[in-house]
């Protein structure tokens, strides 16, 4: 059983509900009682949000720096904890204070009933995942580099994968029902697949993370209402020859999408809004010029997130066409070096509070500072969600 790879199995802290395979759903009273915080403005009016994707646990150590090949050195800390894209941007969003619904999969092992147990104790609604009462549940290496502040992941995949056939109609149709958003991070690609055309048949904005070419990405992305992209993903799709024209390009080819925004660590990111007002008379400029500018207003002396925008445009790119839309410019937030601990899922971080954001209507110019705040939050601490903020975090509102 593959199961048996992981040395730290016994390491997981585990108080297991009394029937596993039912994986009952039980609110965090923590979260609860955040939220009755009055100096906050209103929770959305529709907080429930769907994802489908990857869960894990992450075994993650600390090292003074990255070792040579037959090296032998010793951690600096180490820490046991839920990850994968899907868990811990679904984790982001119930400490925010939304309703979110995962489905997934894992084995009835120690790994899988902690991924529950961490789950649930945060808010998130498992109730839909499929339990295998063989195999092995999805588990990640993590070693995180304290000198050059970078993270290197050994992921071993959860099996048996998860099918289609294994999500009941019953299932969709409970999970789908009163969602608001539902949020794909391009794995389980056929399950999510079936998830997303019950979404669209709904008119459900669907979200779909494009971290790299996958195999059924292409497909989901033919859903999304909205595209979150890794830096090099853009361009490895279109073959544009720069990030804004990729960007357009997608816009373009993705006629369901109302943005698109890639990520670029601490250089924050670029979003590329279409306009639905149409605006056919607006002025024509060449979009990687149209970024420069962009880049010429940031100011440098800014330490919190901040946002830079076009007026609306007729976004152009040669060989590639025109669009009407906006183009924004998102900073990150200097974190000074004392505070940098582990960059492990900033960007699930990221993803999760675009989710609030745009379940609580936030305009870009709000929801991308906003956006950045959080992911900045989690990298204060180890793990990716050791040190993701609740929505009382007194670093949150003023952006909130």
């Amino acid at each position: 059983m593959l199961s048996s790879l992981s040395p730290f199995t016994n390491a997981i802290s585990l108080n297991l509900v009394s029937s596993f395979s039912s994986a009952r759903f039980t609110p965090s009273l923590f979260t609860r009682a955040q939220m009755s915080s009055e100096s906050l403005p209103p929770l959305p009016e529709h907080r429930i949000v769907l994802g489908c994707g990857s869960v894990s646990v992450d075994f993650l150590a600390t090292v003074a720096s990255y070792p040579n090949p037959d090296d032998k050195i010793r951690s600096t800390s180490f820490k046991v904890q839920g990850g994968g894209n899907a868990g811990n941007a679904l984790t982001c969003t119930a400490r925010l204070g939304l309703n979110p619904r995962l489905i997934s999969k894992v084995a009835s092992d120690a790994q899988g009933k902690s991924i529950l147990e961490e789950l649930e104790a945060d808010g998130v609604n498992t109730s839909f995942f499929i339990v295998s009462e063989e195999g092995n549940s999805p588990f990640t290496y993590v070693i995180v580099d304290n000198q050059t502040k970078t993270r290197t992941c050994i992921h071993t995949p959860g099996y048996p994968p998860l099918i289609p056939e294994e999500l009941s109609q019953s299932s969709l149709l409970s999970a789908v029902n009163g969602a608001n958003m539902v949020y794909f991070d391009g794995r389980l690609h056929e399950t999510a697949l079936v998830i997303a055309k019950e979404a669209a048949s709904k008119n459900i904005p669907i979200l779909v993370e494009a971290e790299r070419k996958r195999e059924g990405l292409d497909d989901l992305l033919s859903f999304a209402s909205y595209a979150i992209c890794s830096a090099k993903f853009p361009q490895a799709w279109t073959g544009a020859p720069s990030v804004p024209s990729a960007l357009l390009s997608m816009l373009l080819r993705l006629p369901n999408l109302k943005f698109v925004i890639v990520t670029l660590g601490e250089d924050g990111c670029i979003m590329m809004e279409r306009s639905v007002d149409g605006a056919s008379d607006a002025e024509e400029m060449d979009v990687q010029s149209l970024l420069e500018s962009l880049k010429e207003r940031k100011d440098e002396s800014k330490t919190i997130p901040t946002c830079i925008s076009s007026v609306v445009t007729k976004l152009s790119a040669n060989g590639i066409g025109t669009a009407i839309g906006r183009l924004f410019i998102g900073t990150a937030e200097k974190i000074p070096p004392s505070e940098l601990v582990d960059t492990t899922g900033a960007g699930d971080a990221f993803i999760g509070a675009l989710v609030y954001a745009l379940c609580a209507g936030m305009p870009p110019e709000k929801m991308l500072p906003f956006a950045a705040q959080v992911a900045a939050s989690g990298c204060r601490a180890l793990g990716a969600r050791t040190g993701l903020p609740h929505r009382t975090d007194p670093r949150l509102v003023t952006f909130l």
